[in-house]
């Protein structure tokens, strides 16, 4: 058989492309790949960043420093393929952090040196960090060598957004945009001068019109929320959905992972949006005992994403030792907030603590009431236990004590109420607080049968034990055998001058109370939100710590006592209730 040329020629041609089809991938099959992403939130960090409680002078499970070796460790991994967020309430809690918001602050401020030594990738804004006012969360953000976000946080004048609203990074041609929200019930809890020029928009609108950007303009592969807001929807003060995180992730299309914080809640579960897909909604709860860690697997294929797979977990900080180049790296601070919490104020005479404050007057919270009214000239002071269980042993009062004694940087308001509406206030907070008993073997306090975190054994309260206020400068009872709203019975003023329901009287409380916070005056009262605050007479211009400070190195000696001024009613029942009750709360049968 001849074969021609020609023939030849044509026979090569047709088995061409069959063997390079056999030894060689075709053009979508060599642009095919895999890209491997983590994600890392811290939120509520609470100034936790050394692995030791200034306050209680103690080792701490969480921290910075502890997250920092998580991180070290992770990133041998992945690199750069790995994004490190907080999500807000960072510059308030531990003493470190009030050192550097109000007493150095001149120097870059700790939080942001120790942020940007970690390689953050972004930071969110939380309640707590608009607490500490516009000149230090200012000052901190502009610290920081990477963007802060706040897409609802609004500048008034301008109607632009203070922060950033959101930021797009880019990893191996993978786009992943994250939007920043904080909870906009800050008016609620917060004098309006911590945040001037601001206003704070709902949640979802907000989200939703940033969407609509983000995916127009910057066409992402993953959409990442980092909200400052927890779970549980909840409308305060009839005007802000407090918690709207998983109403977002499920409301508005678009997102891949929801992070949550605020609530102090562990949260890691996947909720289904309108569109049918699963969203992650994760939260890491609070002191950097635990961090949210999320896993993205996706496949690309000619620069485009066709396949995503994303795990969530929550991975604890106890089992990882404080970083020690980080421990290192800001030992001179950790000196000098030492020396600053050690600093001897004054002394006091006997051990005070919070936990008689549940079942009547204490030493404790009455010493708040003292103070509240000796600064403010008012009649009456409304005050509730901030720490769930605070002491303050006998002898030395160092710094570190007034963070026990009061957690929160809360102004003092003199505000203008009728005896009507201290008594609807009063009737709410002991509604929060106790149950309505009905024989001698009930249980006095509101408690929940589900154990405290990291306290299987005990009870705890049904509500937050901040918004236990009970009053100075008034005689009363409060009869837990009659049902809500008719259980409180003012018999007369202090003095013992009588008592008017009509008449207005200077009321001493605190900032976030005279807000609305715990909505004892709003829901319990009926004031409205723009009603409170033109019952604001007066506000201090610093925050009751720096004046409880004040007092104690002023007297020098102080000898705190119960000021008996209510009682808890009939006491042949709430006696025995309160013993079996403590027991529940504390367990170790000392009251």
């Amino acid at each position: 058989m001849i074969i021609k040329k020609n023939d030849l020629f044509m026979k090569k041609v047709w088995y061409l492309p069959l063997l390079l089809s056999l030894l060689l991938p075709t053009t979508t099959q060599a642009q095919e790949r895999e890209v491997k992403l983590k994600i890392v939130q811290t939120s509520d960090v609470h100034g936790n960043y050394y692995p030791y409680d200034f306050i209680r002078q103690d080792d701490a499970e969480g921290s910075l420093a502890r997250v920092c070796s998580y991180v070290r460790e992770e990133r041998e991994t992945y690199r750069d393929r790995l994004i490190l967020l907080d999500n807000g309430d960072i510059l308030q809690g531990q003493p470190s952090a009030y050192y550097y918001n109000y007493i150095d602050t001149a120097s870059t401020h700790l939080c942001a040196e120790m942020l940007n030594y970690m390689n953050y990738d972004a930071g969110n804004m939380g309640n707590h960090d608009v607490e500490t006012g516009r000149k230090v969360f200012d000052r901190w953000a502009n610290d920081c060598l990477f963007p802060i976000l706040g897409a609802n946080i609004v500048e008034t004048d301008t109607g632009r957004t203070h922060f950033k609203p959101y930021i797009v990074l880019e990893r191996e041609g993978v786009k992943i945009a994250i939007l920043g929200l904080i909870t906009p019930a800050i008016p609620a809890w917060l004098s309006e001068n911590l945040w001037q020029g601001l206003r704070f928009d709902d949640m979802e609108e907000t989200a939703r019109q940033w969407m609509k950007v983000i995916r127009e303009r910057e066409k992402p592969d993953l959409v990442i929320g980092l909200f400052h807001s927890g779970k549980n929807p909840y409308l305060l003060n009839g005007m802000y959905n407090e918690n709207a995180s998983a109403d977002v992730a499920q409301r508005v299309e678009g997102f891949d992972v929801v992070l949550m914080g605020h609530d102090h809640a562990l949260a890691c579960e996947k909720v289904t949006n309108t569109a049918g897909d699963s969203v992650w909604i994760v939260n890491p709860a609070n002191n950097a005992r635990l961090v949210s860690e999320v896993e993205i697997d996706l496949t690309m294929e000619n620069g485009h994403v066709n396949g995503k797979h994303i795990t969530c977990r929550l991975v604890p900080m106890e089992k990882y030792e404080a970083d020690p180049a980080f421990m290192k790296r800001f030992e001179p601070q950790q000196k000098t907030i030492q020396d600053f919490i050690t600093r001897k104020i004054g002394t006091i005479s006997q051990t005070i603590s919070t936990r008689p404050a549940y079942f009547g007057p204490s030493a404790f919270v009455d010493l708040i009431h003292q103070l509240q009214l000796e600064i403010s000239g008012a009649d009456i002071s409304l005050a509730a236990p901030l720490s769930f269980d605070a002491e303050i042993k006998a002898g030395d009062i160092c710094v570190s004590d007034m963070f026990n004694l009061y957690k929160y940087e809360n102004m003092l308001y003199t505000m203008e109420l009728s005896g009507h509406e201290i008594r609807r206030a009063l009737e709410m907070s002991y509604a929060l607080w106790t149950r309505r008993m009905t024989s001698a073997d009930d249980g006095l306090l509101l408690l929940q049968d589900t154990p405290r975190p990291g306290a299987e054994d005990r009870a705890k309260f049904a509500n937050p034990s901040y918004n236990f206020d009970s009053a100075a400068g008034i005689c009363y009872t409060v009869d837990v055998t009659r049902p809500e709203g008719h259980k409180v019975h003012i018999t007369s003023m202090a003095d013992g001058t009588p008592f008017d329901e009509n008449k207005m009287y200077k009321v001493a409380v605190n900032s976030y109370r005279g807000n609305g916070g715990g909505e004892l005056l709003t829901q319990g009262v009926g004031i409205s939100q723009e009603e409170l605050k033109k019952r604001i007479l007066t506000s201090t211009d610093k925050d009751l710590r720096y004046y409880l400070m004040q007092y104690i190195e002023q007297k020098g000696r102080i000898e705190p006592r119960a000021l008996n001024q209510w009682k808890f009613v009939p006491e042949e029942w709430t006696l025995s209730a309160s013993k079996r009750d403590y027991q529940r709360l504390f367990g170790d049968g000392k009251e």
